[in-house]
């Protein structure tokens, strides 16, 4: 997970740390190590300095890394924990959004430190889960074959009543007890299924929100990538991907460009053009299965995790091709048009379009 300001990535490891790395020189920067056995997914709180981590000790954690140390721990989970992440208005929503082999997903009050819904439905391992950007939506994979759009509006209204109400209000400890122990047990009808995709034919194991549009990507042990859309009353797919030789492990929407990002197991990383469908770039590695993908919120910035360590990466140049040419001239290529810059003319100078550049 990319800081939101800070050059900063954090890691979590089969080992149980949770490294802290600063990306522009490459050094681990703090470890925090409380976990026990693999931790498999982290994210960085938006303006707190706080990191949540899930493991497979069944433990969440979040942990303060300017105090450098653990402050809490959820229980509840029954299996290994997949992912972890904080709500993307967090000052309006102090939640937690778990995913786990235990077949459900788990929404949190990070400030009462309480489980606010469990999530039930799939019937295999919860292999990823995560918020809509901007609307009431959670989006979960699971090995079961599906896709899972939910709908969290009424969460949301109840917790809004909630902070609203008088704290001598009629609802009394016990009656709030008695809810929270159902919950556990039963589940709640706060959050409601919205869409069920079907279309895979092997385990899904990731699937994303397009930052904007009411898109949705999924990838999944048949080696696919699928583009689904979203409306108010149905999903249904859009598009299959294919290209690659083993199960895709992640995917994402690049959130500047319209493209979309998978790793898999082959080994290799592929960039996909979202309106032309198809694939554009390919990044190999010799010996390393990749397993994770995250882009910075922000800048042009993409990380993935293999089986030796880490990698963070820009798609293309921020800085043009340039040459000096004369005394005040400096030619440079924008888009598809090579120009000239002349310092010499007008404050500040001037551009002059020389040609335009087709591929050959």
């Amino acid at each position: 997970a990319f800081h939101p300001v800070r050059p900063w990535v954090c890691a979590s490891l089969h080992n149980g740390v949770i490294q802290l790395w600063d990306y522009r020189v490459g050094t681990v920067i703090d470890r925090f190590e409380e976990h026990e056995g693999p931790v498999r997914g982290v994210d960085f709180h938006l303006n707190e300095p706080l990191i949540v981590s899930g493991g497979d000790d069944y433990k969440i954690k979040v942990w303060d890394y300017k105090l450098r140390r653990c402050l809490f721990t959820l229980l509840g989970h029954l299996d290994y924990i997949r992912t972890v992440q904080f709500h993307p208005n967090p000052s309006q929503f102090p939640w937690i959004l778990s995913a786990s082999d235990d077949q459900t997903l788990r929404l949190w009050d990070f400030h009462k430190r309480s489980c606010l819904s469990v999530l039930t439905g799939h019937n295999h391992y919860v292999m990823c889960a995560s918020f809509h950007p901007s609307e009431d939506l959670i989006v979960s994979a699971s090995l079961d074959q599906t896709v899972r759009v939910w709908d969290t509006t009424g969460l949301r209204k109840k917790q809004m009543g909630d902070a609203m109400m008088d704290p001598l209000s009629s609802r009394s400890a016990t009656t709030s007890t008695a809810m929270n122990v159902q919950a556990e047990l039963f589940g709640t009808n706060d959050v409601v299924v919205k869409y069920v995709l079907e279309g895979h034919d092997r385990g899904v194991n990731w699937a994303c929100f397009h930052p904007t549009l009411p898109l949705l990507a999924s990838a999944a042990d048949d080696r696919q990538v699928k583009l689904w859309r979203m409306s108010e009353t149905k999903a249904w797919e859009v598009d299959t991907l294919r290209g690659h030789a083993n199960n895709v492990s992640c995917c994402l929407f690049h959130p500047k460009h319209d493209l979309v990002v998978s790793n898999s197991e082959d080994r290799s990383i592929r960039v996909w053009d979202v309106s032309k469908r198809v694939g554009v770039q390919t990044f190999r590695r010799e010996g390393d299965r990749f397993w994770i993908l995250a882009a910075h919120r922000a800048q042009n910035l993409l990380a993935a995790g293999h089986d030796s360590g880490m990698i963070v990466f820009k798609l293309e140049r921020e800085r043009p091709a340039s040459a000096q040419g004369a005394s005040n001239q400096l030619y440079y290529v924008r888009g598809r048009e090579l120009f000239l810059h002349d310092y010499g003319r007008a404050t500040g100078g001037v551009d002059v379009p020389i040609a335009s550049l087709r591929r050959v």
